[in-house]
């Protein structure tokens, strides 16, 4: 048998030995390796999101836009047709600033009269639906979204009502809530979607007193010079008719839309890079308890292994190849997620494009060796401890005599009995109390952070709350994201560390109830092994996630009972997780667990 079958078949064996062990190895470290992946993923998606978009609805590269419709205006945007450098155009056309209603919402948007043959430049692609007919409206995408509208429904525009009969994307405008680009007037946007309608339908519109912007697409000869495109340029400004004299312009070059598309996600990335380390040191944490409680089972494993002739290198290869091989599956299985969940993550209005998302070769390689990092770092010392072993005494696993101290002996016996067993368990493994400190210190930082988020009012533009609610929103729920598997996973931790610390203990919990203590007090005493490093790990753990979050600038923070009332829910929760597998070990007999020892 060769030595790669050999190490398959002992690794595949232990798996399914311990498969609760395993299933929590991949929860742990697939969690931390997805959000990794998406927070590394986010680093200039918008931009390629944009570039696609633009590609698909040849977009234009410069917009032109001024207000009102007098005919000075449209002699003045029509004569950039000329200007050096530009090569295609459409329009002039006009938006018209209002506030339309659908499915008993009411938002701000601009109504856009579209040719039903779009132009040369920007031919918005429909992604449901039909392109806009006389009586009939077509929705940009986030737009539709956010109104939860979609084809059939009704919008009430002026007062009068357009059957939707078209959903479509496009890179001609900002992604909402940044459709208008500018506000009535060459002012400052409020805020708000984009509706697409026949020329002959925004007629109505006129009449009324709605504020309207007429503008012009633009296609230059060399894209990368479209910021250069403005009238105080030298070069263009002797093209220009004479009637821009009176008239104002603002030019959006396609760079600058695809910045300002960015903005929604500017929060985003620092949410899932952080979280993602707050996950990996779960993961480290979990892991580490799980290397730990097998030590002594390793430790037997490497004298079985010794006494049948298996090297040194080859126990190794067997004890770490489990870890690792169920890193990389982890890997693997937290970048599949991050694909299916990074379309709706990186565009979370829908007004981009998302055919080619994904993680890159870059993020791969990151994630893969943060995975194999967590499982070689917190299970090569216990793997070395069990190599160094000697053969005869990994085979009996001899007891190790506890120090004693006279002076420590009389002080703990005046401690109610769970306090004492509690806190020798603490004495014997203070590492593994370390780990449970840090793990609730991880919990808090995130809920902490969370609270602190939700705590913040709600600002941005005035006349338009659905704006406000899109643009907030999204930083609000990865956060909640992140946190729901922060807490995920530190309740798996917490259950593992219990369940690891009763199943070690057992001999000397099952010595305590010969001498008087009841199952009700070693469970007690379980649990109070957990609960001492919880205090210290929630209190620290709060002023952390403030300081996590805080920026410089008015800030709001959250009440002081939120605060008080997570720590307290972190104590609670411990000492309710705590119960459980502490109450299921001690249902084995005395007898049957001094007999298993002596045996």
């Amino acid at each position: 048998m060769g030595r790669i079958l050999l190490v398959f078949r002992l690794v595949s064996a232990d798996m399914r030995r311990h498969p609760a062990q395993v299933a929590m190895l991949l929860v742990a470290i697939t969690a931390a390796t997805a959000t990794l992946a998406l927070g590394l993923s986010m680093h200039g998606a918008t931009d390629a999101l944009y570039r696609q978009t633009r590609e698909a609805t040849a977009g234009p590269d410069v917009v032109a836009l001024s207000p009102g419709t007098d005919r000075t205006t449209i002699t003045a945007l029509e004569s950039l047709e000329h200007a050096p450098g530009v090569v295609a155009h459409s329009g002039p056309y006009r938006q018209f600033y209002t506030k339309l209603t659908a499915r008993g919402s009411t938002a701000s948007a601009v109504v856009q009269g579209a040719d039903v043959t779009p132009g040369p430049v920007d031919r918005p692609l429909v992604t449901s639906g039909s392109w806009v007919r006389p009586g009939g409206a077509v929705v940009e995408r986030g737009f539709a979204t956010a109104l939860d509208a979609g084809l059939g429904d009704h919008i009430t525009v002026a007062g009068r009502s357009f059957p939707i009969v078209g959903i479509a994307v496009t890179a001609a405008h900002e992604v909402y809530p940044w459709a208008p680009m500018i506000g009535p007037g060459g002012g400052p946007s409020d805020g708000g979607g984009l509706v697409w309608l026949a020329e002959r339908d925004t007629r109505a519109l006129e009449s009324t007193d709605f504020p309207v912007t007429s503008f012009i697409y633009l296609k230059l000869r060399d894209p990368d010079t479209a910021r250069e495109l403005r009238l105080r340029n030298p070069a263009i400004a002797p093209a220009m008719d004479p009637a821009f004299a009176d008239t104002w312009v603002n030019f959006r070059a396609w760079q600058h839309i695809a910045e300002q598309d960015s903005v929604i996600l500017r929060n985003s990335q620092p949410i899932l890079v952080i979280g993602s380390w707050l996950l990996s040191f779960l993961a480290v944490a979990g892991v580490a308890a799980l290397a730990a409680g097998r030590a002594a089972k390793q430790t037997r494993r490497v004298g079985l292994l010794k006494a049948v002739g298996a090297t040194p290198g080859l126990i190794a290869a067997v004890l770490l190849a489990e870890y690792l091989t169920l890193a990389l599956l982890a890997d693997a299985l937290g970048l599949t997620i991050a694909r299916l969940v990074e379309p709706a993550v990186i565009n979370p209005s829908g007004s981009l494009i998302t055919t080619a998302t994904g993680p890159t070769g870059g993020t791969v390689a990151v994630t893969t060796v943060v995975a194999l990092a967590v499982a070689a770092l917190t299970t090569l010392g216990p793997t070395l401890r069990a190599l160094r072993s000697g053969t005869i005494s990994a085979l009996t696993d001899p007891a190790h005599r506890p120090q004693r101290r006279a002076w420590l002996t009389r002080l703990s016996a005046l401690l109610p009995t769970p306090l004492l067993l509690g806190l020798r368990l603490i004495a014997r493994r203070p590492g593994r109390a370390v780990l449970h400190g840090c793990n609730i210190t991880t919990t808090l930082i995130a809920i902490t952070a969370l609270l602190m988020i939700y705590a913040q009012p709600v600002t941005g533009y005035p006349g338009s709350p659905m704006a406000n609610d899109q643009r907030t929103a999204q930083e609000r729920h990865l956060l909640l994201a992140v946190t729901v598997v922060v807490i995920a996973l530190a309740i798996v931790n917490t259950i593992t560390i219990t369940w690891t610390t009763a199943l070690e203990a057992r001999p000397t919990m099952a010595i305590a109830r010969t001498l008087g203590a009841t199952p009700g007090q070693i469970t007690a005493g379980l649990s109070t092994a957990q609960l001492v490093p919880t205090l210290p790990g929630a209190i620290t753990g709060i002023p952390l996630g403030l300081i996590l979050v805080y920026s410089p600038g008015k800030v709001t923070m959250p009440p002081a009972w939120w605060l008080l009332g997570a720590a307290l829910a972190a104590v609670l929760a411990t000492a309710v997780l705590t119960a459980i597998p502490a109450r299921i070990a001690v249902r084995r007999s005395v007898a049957q667990t001094l007999s298993a020892e002596s045996a």
